[in-house]
């Protein structure tokens, strides 16, 4: 039984194999690949993108979804979450898929190994298919040729899993990351880090904006967001002479994290990253319910 627990989980050879088929599910899409197979969606946290996206992937692939509300689920009544886990799981499904406030909620159900567990955004720490769909967009962008390319990602990197999972992965397949951030959003870390947005922008082929999440430090650094964006807002001045393709893995905060101008932009990929995410989540069901089950 396989898991996709974090970006770990997969070896290289895994990854590009997700890769050429959400490329080839992109070009024209599979038959009812899972059509006999039943998915259960469990999300503890807010999600539209995520748990729509992967809805919508596992329908197109024919499989049955069906969505466990938490806020109505047993855990309000004090079961706990393996013990909830544990009662899905003895209705056989053929996947899980989970997000979570906690970092390794993910990791502790695929440790039970009771049915594939698959990734949806865990605590700060882990949100693996947003990676994966993040590096399919910049690999078709630049058509395989992604070594060497300098990607800066911006904003709340600290408490950001979508960062985590990315750093990981993109220093994995050869791209040069870049940290922006002001001090008090930046973890501890061995790659290059800069507060100022401006040192770096001409320099690097790719901008990953995050979500200025103010709300989850105990002392505020900026009185409000206006004030965030005036030093980290992706604006078409501050791009004025950089060549950089422009991400956000969403909810965008328009004129906070990037500009209402940017977002109009032709090199601005925001929702071809949606698009392709919805791909990538095929490749993943494929991968991880079909192939390495040797189906």
């Amino acid at each position: 039984m396989h898991h996709l627990s974090s970006i770990d989980d997969l070896n290289n050879e895994a990854i590009f194999q997700i890769l050429q088929d959400a490329a080839s599910f992109k070009r024209r899409l599979p038959p009812k690949l899972l059509q006999d197979k039943l998915l259960i969606t469990l999300f503890f946290e807010p999600s539209t993108r995520t748990r729509s996206s992967f809805e919508v992937a596992a329908k197109r692939l024919g499989a049955s979804v069906v969505h466990l509300d938490p806020a109505k689920s047993s855990t309000k009544k004090g079961e706990t979450l393996q013990d909830t886990f544990a009662n899905l799981c003895a209705m056989g499904p053929d996947g899980v898929i989970v997000r979570h406030s906690e970092d390794n909620t993910a990791k502790i159900f695929a440790s039970m190994n009771l049915a594939p567990v698959i990734n949806a955004g865990t605590g700060k720490s882990a949100h693996p298919s947003q990676a994966l769909l993040d590096f399919f967009t910049i690999y078709e962008y630049f058509k395989g040729e992604v070594e060497g390319k300098k990607i800066a990602i911006v904003g709340d990197i600290i408490n950001s899993r979508v960062a985590n999972s990315n750093i990981k992965l993109l220093q994995r397949m050869g791209l040069e990351v870049i940290l922006v951030a002001p001090k008090e959003f930046m973890p501890k870390t061995p790659l290059p880090s800069y507060e100022n947005l401006d040192d770096v922008i001409e320099k690097v082929d790719i901008i990953m904006s995050l979500r200025a999440q103010l709300e989850r430090h105990k002392k505020p650094i900026f009185q409000d967001y206006n004030e965030y964006a005036a030093h980290y807002c992706i604006t078409k001045e501050k791009l004025k002479n950089s060549h950089a393709i422009i991400m956000h893995p969403g909810p965008v905060m328009r004129n906070i994290d990037i500009s209402d101008e940017v977002l109009e932009l032709p090199q601005t990929l925001v929702l071809e990253q949606v698009k392709n995410g919805v791909f990538i989540r095929m490749a993943i069901l494929k991968y991880l319910l079909l192939d390495c089950n040797g189906a």
